[in-house]
Parts: structure tokens; sequence; C-alpha cells
């Protein structure tokens, strides 16, 4: 019987000393448990999301000089960690295997995403299977490539996160090998539902290749855009013996399992398969120590997960847990919003208030306060509801066009979460800018012949003033833009897109409503209760408006461009799966009740907004990837600021219609 764990680690790019801190850490408590095989995340030594850093040498030599560090501690334990490699001026990235203290070699990744998120092409090579070479490095070489281990008797391979979600992946030639243990150091990141995905893939390797594979990730928000949930697992001949607790705001978590091999070695017997000459194999003499019982609990799901609300729990807790890190890696003292009374404004302070509770139940309060102690004044706090107060800043402009509706839910919204509220009226700054304009042209602006501009004045003089109340705060300054509004350019650039970070992003206004009622009536799940805001109840009870014109023009965001579920359908269509705005048109008609006139128009006036307003999607601020698909033009739909806006393809959609 064997003692093996894997770590989540709270990475961030390029922080040596950090990085190897919570590296430490972990070895440390693992070895004080009595580990005796531990699996790191990939890439942790320098961080996942270094991107075009990892081209200077500097990345790689300080790795090696991190790795020298974590070998010392690695005394009495074998520990696998992530780290990119420098061999012949091409970067690899890799997993070094360390026993005892001693560098066995290093396993280089072999399949590279490059996909969504993923760019790994641009910065390393692919290892081709069955090679082996050698680095050296002060004065000693080692080898490198697709290799594995025998240490005391059990052989260890390695697949690095990629590896194992591909059809010839490396553990098939692994199990042929006859390894007993498969660790796979990743940086898989969050997305929803995504975790049932990885558990299948762990479990079915563990029966398959009749093994014991540990799995570790990343924790957090390591660089800004990805959240990683923490997901680390430990399974055997198909059963998951120990999983961790995922959105974990602690530096490290650490899964551990008492696991027997002589079992999956029985299994392996039964499967017939032709030997092959073990030219990649390297055997370290290592005394274990096997004096444990094996573990006969099954992993069991967290309360969250089995709820019945998983979407919606996920998304308060990822970007939760991406708001925590982005505050306190950015050295940032709280937060700041425009709080209109609307649902994006909304969910915005319900997620920062999230953020703040779920930590407590996390890591407690007195370790909060330790990881914001940076922030003046939150040692200070005598409680969570100071610190909400300290941190959480919200900002009602109103104009002539303002509801009372929209004040009412603001103000009840900011006194149920906690946050500091503020009113200020922007009716004279408006005025001012439009009279100096009229002047200038020598005209009156109108709502006739003016509408749009006299629209976006409003949203574009709130941006300075709730800039200026950040700023004295040193806060970070919250985008409230959501996907769908994203996709057809339905902001004021320098407006309502002024901000630091968009936590909503990457959600569309339809689920985005649902979630804000979910979490006025049922609530989250913290310490066993469900936690529930009930201050959203009045912007639950409005329509969607950005209350720019005149209140008897009656204005709403579906009026003006459509109904939200028609819009995400079109993006889904058009956007992530590529269709034409024909083919969009012909499969709207079967899914919808909506006239063809309707869904003609809109779908026309989509295409034509998106590809417009592709200059505002290069601008908004970072937001967080929470789905399998995004707009982000920086890190996954990328799209020509130029271009010729769709004028062949909606000439062939006007013929379909009017002649059909």
């Amino acid at each position: 019987m064997l003692k093996v764990g894997a770590a989540a680690l709270n990475q961030t790019p390029l922080d040596w000393a950090g990085n190897r801190k919570n590296i430490l850490k972990a070895i440390h408590e693992a070895k004080a448990e009595g580990v005796q095989i531990l699996c790191l995340p990939e890439l942790c030594i320098s961080g996942y999301g270094c991107e075009d850093a990892f081209y200077a040498p500097d990345v790689t030599q300080r790795s090696l000089e991190s790795l020298a560090i974590v070998a010392e501690a690695s005394v009495g334990i074998v520990t696998c960690v992530g780290l990119p490699i420098r061999l012949r001026n091409k970067i690899y990235n890799a997993a070094a295997l360390i026993t005892d203290g001693e560098v066995l070699g290093f396993v280089l990744k072999q399949h590279l995403p490059n996909y969504g998120v993923f760019y790994e092409d641009r910065w390393f090579q692919r290892w081709k299977p069955g090679k082996t070479g050698s680095i050296s490095w002060k004065g000693k070489t080692y080898p490198v490539g697709d290799l594995f281990f025998e240490i005391g008797g059990y052989r260890l391979g390695i697949e690095i996160c990629e590896d194992a979600w591909v059809p010839q992946r490396p553990g098939s030639k692994l199990n042929e090998k006859g390894v007993d243990f498969i660790l796979n150091p990743s940086a898989s990141p969050f997305s929803f539902g995504k975790f049932q995905t990885r558990e299948k893939l762990v479990t079915d390797a563990s029966r398959a290749f009749s093994c014991v594979y540990i799995y570790s990730n990343l924790l957090g928000n390591e660089s800004g855009r990805l959240i990683f949930d923490g997901d680390t697992m430990i399974s055997t001949g198909g059963e998951l013996v120990a999983s961790s607790d995922r959105f974990s705001y602690a530096d490290y978590t650490l899964t551990t399992a008492i696991v027997e091999v002589e079992t999956n070695r029985i299994e392996q017997a039964k499967i017939k398969s032709e030997y092959l000459q073990d030219f990649s194999f390297i055997s370290k003499e290592h005394q274990w120590e096997e004096t444990f019982t094996p573990t006969s609990t099954k992993a069991l799901l967290e309360p969250f997960e089995r709820g019945g609300h998983l979407k919606e729990e996920e998304f308060a807790r990822a970007v939760s847990l991406g708001l925590f890190d982005y505050l306190r890696k950015s050295r940032s003292f709280g937060f700041t919003l425009s709080l209109s009374g609307g649902a994006d404004s909304s969910a915005c302070l319900a997620l920062c208030t999230l953020m703040l509770r779920l930590a407590e139940e996390s890591v407690g309060l007195e370790k909060l306060k330790d990881k914001l102690s940076y922030i003046p004044g939150v040692k200070e706090c005598q409680d969570l509801a100071q610190i909400q107060s300290l941190l959480m800043i919200t900002l009602y402009q109103g104009t002539r066009n303002s509801s009372e509706d929209t004040l009412q839910s603001a103000a009840a919204l900011a006194k149920d979460c906690g946050a500091r509220f503020f009113v200020f009226d922007i009716d004279d700054l408006v005025s001012s800018y439009t009279e100096k304009v009229a002047q200038q042209i020598d005209r009156k602006l109108s709502w006739e012949t003016d509408d749009i501009p006299l629209q976006n004045i409003q949203a574009r003089v709130r941006a300075p003033g709730v800039w200026l109340l950040a700023n004295i705060h040193n806060h970070l300054l919250l985008t409230t833009s959501n996907r769908s509004e994203a996709a057809v350019g339905y902001c004021t650039m320098d407006g309502d897109t002024a901000g630091s970070i968009a936590p909503i992003s990457g959600i569309d206004k339809t689920w985005l409503r649902t979630w804000l009622v979910w979490l006025e009536k049922v609530g989250c799940e913290v310490k066993g209760k469900h936690l529930r805001l009930e201050g959203l109840k009045y912007v639950n009870a409005l329509q969607p408006t950005a209350e720019l014109r005149p209140i008897e023009r009656t204005q709403t965001d579906e009026k003006d461009l459509m109904p939200y579920p028609v819009l995400n359908q079109l993006e889904i269509l058009g956007i992530r799966d590529h269709h034409s705005p024909l083919e969009c048109f012909k499969r709207m008609e079967k899914l919808y009740n909506y006239s063809r006139e309707e869904l003609y128009t809109w779908t026309k006036r989509f295409f034509q907004l998106w590809s417009r307003n592709q200059w505002k999607r290069e601008r908004y601020a970072p937001g967080f990837h929470l789905d399998t698909h995004n707009l982000d033009p920086r890190s996954w739909c990328r799209f020509p600021i130029l271009s010729g806006g769709f004028y062949e393809e909606l000439q062939e959609l006007e013929e379909y219609y009017l002649n059909r």
C-alpha cells in the first residue's frame, strides 16, 4: 500500500518566489501526511499563462533554478512538477520527476492544445512519441522526452494535460510498459460542467490502463482571463477514491488516498498485448514504507454540486474566485461600479458580495483578512460586514430619463450587499456638453435627428465620475457588459464599457437574468445554508432598459435590438458554429414561431451589427472564460476589425426571403 497525493496550486505567471512558496508548502504538508508520490500541476514553477514571456531565456533558466530548490525539498518523496525547458533553442512543456531530492528526467508534452483559449503551439514544440534526448544543466545530463520510470519496484508514467484528451494518448503505450501509476500534471481551465468530463477521463484511464491515476490542476485566477477550479483527483481501477474541493480560496489544496496496486497488476495480466522494449526506461532505487490501510470510501460530490443548480452555483463560485484573485494579484483595494439598478450591474455587485462570503467560508475570516492585509483598514475590520463596506463602492448616476424604479432597485441591492452607495445627478453635465456642441454646429440637438448621440453622451459622462471615485480609493472599476450586448455592440464605448475587468462578459443576458432570480429565491450554498440576496427582487421585476431615451418613449433593450433568446441563438449559429446568414435564417424559422419578417429583420440586423462592432470587442476590458465558446478577440474569437460586412451573404439572404 502506498499513500499518494495531488495538489492544486494558486500560481501567478513569473512570480518565482510566490510560486515556489506554494509548491514547497504543498510538498511539506504532503510529507507530513505520509504521502509518497505527489503530483503538482502543469507549468506550476513558471506559471501557465506566461504567454510570450516563455520566449525569454531567463524564464527557462529561472525555472530550472526553482526546480533545484524544489528538488532539495523532495527528499523522502517522489514529486512530479511542471516547468518549461529549453532544448537546442526550442521550448518544451515539461514535467520533471524527482525522487529523494534527485531529478530523474523530464517528460515532454506531446500534444499541444491550440484552440479556444489555448495557444500552446505559439510557444512550445511538440515532442514526438517514442523519442528521447538529453539536457545538460550545471554539469549534469538528464534524459528528456517520452520516458517512464521504475522507482523501487513500481513503474510510473506521465501524461501532461492535453496528452490525456487525445485519441493516441501516451497512456496507451505506458499501459503496454506495465506502469502502476500515471501522473497527470494539468492546467485545465474551468468551464461549466467540465469537472464531470475530467472525472470520466481520469476514472476511465485508471480502468482501461489498470493503474492508479493521479490528476492535479491549477487553482484560481492565474493570469487574468482563465479561472481554474482546482479539480484534483485520484482514481484506481475505474473508481474515483479521492477528489478535491473545488473553488478554494487557499494558496493550495492537497488531496490524498491510500492505494493498492496488486489488483491493478492482476488486471493488467489479463490483457494480451505485444511486449515493447523498454528503450525509455529509467530506474532508481527507493525504499517504500508500505504500512497503510487502503482507502475504502469513494469520492463524493460537494454539497453545491448535488443541489440541483449546478450551473448557477458554478457561475457564482468561478466568477467570485476570479474576482478575488484579480483583486489581490493586481494589489487593488476593492471594487467600484456604476450601479444602474439593471440586471448587469446588479449581477456584478452580487458577485462581489458572494466573493467575500465564499472566501470566508473557504478559509475563514482571519485568513481572508490576511490575504487582503495589503489593503489599508482590512486588518482592523471586526467582521465581514466591515470588509464589504470597505471593498465595495457603488454609484447611481441618474438623469431626467432615469426612473424611480431603477434608483430603488440600486439602493435596495447596495444595502443588502453592504456596499457603500452614492447618488449623482448628471443632468447638468449632459446639458453642458449638448449645449456646447449645439452652439458649435449652430442647431439644437433633438431626439428626432440625434437619437444615438444623445443616448451616448449620457453614458459617456458617467465614466469620469465613477473613474474618479475608483481612483480615489485605488479600486478596480468593474465593466458591466454581457456577452449578448458585446455580440452586437449594444454599448457606449468609453461609457458603460469603461473599466478594468468585465466579470459577466462571458454570459448571455437571458441566462444572467435567470441566475439573478435564482440568487434571489434559491441562493448559493454557503456553510450549509442558502445565501439569498433578497434585494434583487426589484431588478428582477424590471424589463432590461438602458434608460437613455425620455421615459415616455418606453425604451427597452429588446425593442432596440431583438428578443435576447433570438440574439443568443444567432450568436451561437453564426459565430460559434460559423453558419452563413442564410443558413442561420433557415434554422431560426424552424426554432421560433416569430413571423418570417421579424426573423429576417433580426438575422440581418445581427450580422450587420456583429461586423460593424468588432472594434468595440477589441477594446473591452478583460473578461472571464466560463463556457465552451466566447467572443473575446484576444483569446478566443478572432474576427477582422474591417471586413465586407457580410454584404454578399446578406444579399443572398434577402433574395431567399423575398422569392420564397
